[in-house]
């Protein structure tokens, strides 16, 4: 199963094997234990939970479902995997790192993005300002009009001001370009959202 998580170290740069710089983004992935196999006889689909990171204050519910594990994580994330990856030994208590990766493979990454605050339509939607001549009056940022005559309301997703960031995003096709099995590194080519120490999810394509 191709599936992991981990968090963001930062953006450094790998020289290829052709002399070429690869700016690429290093996660902290793994070990991750298995804490649940989910199966379509007894919840309907196939499904692998997996705990990362090690916790604390957890709930009696929690860590009574994390006892047959006997572990204790912080974050806990299920993945959805094909009735030929529910075939393999995956257990209760086993881990997967990132030897599940190779080279090439292409991954989806997906994280909280950094939140950015108040924002006002300009930054937020890309809007234009109006001119600061002729009769502007100094209104150079607000949005204007948001209104319409009929039916005399503003719609549900009008493009308004507001807080901006802090959203769950997935960056789609990331290549595996470095594998660090000893320090349970790995490096996606490209940006991957969220903060410096942020938990990243990492998915395999089928």
């Amino acid at each position: 199963m191709k599936a992991l998580l981990g968090t963001k170290i930062g953006m450094t740069q790998i020289i290829s094997e052709d002399g070429r710089a690869v700016p690429v983004t290093l996660i902290k992935a793994g070990p991750v234990t298995v804490t649940q196999v989910k199966t379509v006889d007894t919840d309907g689909y196939n499904a692998v939970q997996v705990g990362f990171d090690e916790g604390k204050n957890l709930s009696k519910a929690v860590a009574g479902h994390l006892k047959a594990a006997n572990v204790t994580p912080k974050h806990i994330r299920e993945f959805r995997i094909s009735a030929e990856d529910a075939s393999e030994d995956l257990t209760v208590g086993s881990t997967i790192d990132v030897t599940a990766f190779e080279l090439g493979d292409v991954v989806d990454a997906t994280g909280i993005s950094k939140g950015k605050g108040f924002a006002g339509t300009i930054k937020r939607h890309n809007f234009e300002r109006h001119k600061k001549t002729h009769g502007g009056k100094g209104n150079t940022r607000k949005p204007g009009s948001i209104g319409s005559m009929y039916p005399q309301k503003v719609f549900k997703g009008k493009r308004m001001a507001g807080r901006m960031g802090h959203e769950q995003v997935t960056v789609k096709n990331l290549i595996v370009s470095y594998i660090d099995v000893e320090n349970n590194l790995i490096g996606l080519r490209g940006a991957v959202p969220g903060p410096k120490k942020g938990l990243i999810v990492i998915g395999g394509k089928a």
